[in-house]
């Protein structure tokens, strides 16, 4: 097939970004495959990070046109009239939050009415973790010049089919984030961050927003004083307000037990938290799936996560981690507890290598390939 990707792509940063690179790798072995990805993904008023663009030598590159203005609707004519020049059998958007839709909505009624290309979009979310008015409207516009729909958990099939019912769709687990590399020993990767060998070390890791739950966890970790050999790594980019969670950090006098690592972290790094730790947590208040369980099992780590959205899909609980309640400090300090005490690293890795294979790249694109030709 001749297939066209419009997505956050390289040299933009980020999961999504990862994602599509992986895809465009699967996609291109058999097919005729583009990319277009933004010149402007967000207005930096908009934008909480310190950068958009991904940085370092050993970022793995994917050949993408630079196209998409988000903000303007000239430009977005502009590329769907080439998108329809061009006639690919199937368009692929990857969707996210409802600040792309108006875009993404015109890109795709204009590629259409060239009597051939399908619409496929992959979504993350349909409602976002952060809702906003209009968000619903702006999705059902997008959502009107979609011909199928690849989810990634039961919770956002649900919420598709409330905007659209009938909609053609297919649920297909997240695949496994293989670009980080493989595992590195893990005194080697402590050497690495200046960690120490001898510590249990859980990781928090990616973007921190107040959906997910840190503070929550933090009161866990306030509950683990009394084993001092616990230790919690945050390790990403404040996309909230940092000052609220040093007060909290403060208040519960956390800093003996934290180990912190907030600025972006480069590609070529992630392997060594992954590697240093010996569980990963994810505390979430809300959540449709998480991109960072896929990273977790890439580097065959064990996953506490709250029991929200699609999370308990893919983490099975008592085998490959633990699934808790959320919001509920308590519960997250006892299954950090249970994992250590009843000594699950060792049985959960291995359950997790047992699981890998039904998460890779060819049967995702196998998944979508089937959904197109049913």
């Amino acid at each position: 097939m001749k297939i066209t990707i419009l997505s956050t792509a390289y040299p933009l940063r980020g999961g999504i970004s990862h994602f599509v690179g992986l895809l465009y790798k699967e996609l291109a072995r058999n097919n005729e495959v583009s990319v277009i990805t933004f010149k402007r993904q967000y207005p930096y008023i908009l934008f909480p990070g310190k950068s958009q663009l991904e940085s370092g030598d050993t970022v793995e590159k994917i050949p993408t046109k630079i196209l998409v203005d988000s903000i303007n609707p000239l430009n977005w004519i502009k590329v769907g009239n080439k998108i329809k020049n061009d006639s690919p059998d199937l368009l692929i958007f990857k969707y996210w939050i409802p600040f792309f839709a108006p875009c993404f909505g015109t890109v795709s009624r204009i590629a259409r009415k060239n009597g051939k290309t399908k619409v496929l979009t992959i979504c993350d979310n349909v409602i976002p973790h952060e809702k906003k008015p209009g968000d619903t409207a702006t999705t059902k516009y997008f959502f009107k010049y979609v011909d199928y729909f690849v989810l990634l958990s039961k919770k956002v099939q649900a919420d598709l089919l409330k905007l659209k019912p009938g909609a053609k769709n297919k649920i297909l687990p997240h695949p496994i984030y293989s670009n980080f590399g493989g595992p590195v020993a893990k005194k080697e990767a402590r050497k690495y961050l200046s960690l120490p060998e001898d510590e249990k070390l859980i990781l928090f890791f990616g973007f921190i927003r107040d959906y997910k739950g840190l503070d929550v966890l933090l009161e866990a970790v306030k509950m683990l004083k009394s084993k001092p050999d616990i230790k919690l790594i945050i390790a990403g980019e404040y996309y909230s307000n940092k000052t609220k969670y040093d007060n909290i950090i403060n208040a519960l006098e956390l800093q003996n037990q934290l180990y912190l690592f907030t600025d972006f972290i480069p590609t070529s790094e992630v392997k060594f938290y992954f590697s240093a730790c010996d569980a990963v947590i994810l505390p979430y208040r809300n959540a449709t799936q998480s991109g960072i369980v896929q990273i977790a099992m890439n580097f065959h780590k064990p996953v506490i996560a709250t029991n929200v959205g699609g999370l308990a899909e893919v983490i099975s609980n008592n085998s490959t981690g633990f699934i808790v309640k959320k919001e509920s400090p308590q519960d997250l300090a006892i299954a950090i507890e249970n994992f250590y005490g009843q000594n699950k690293e060792e049985q959960f890795i291995s359950n997790i290598i047992k699981e890998t294979d039904k998460y890779s790249w060819s049967k995702f694109t196998e998944g979508l390939f089937d959904l197109i030709n049913s």
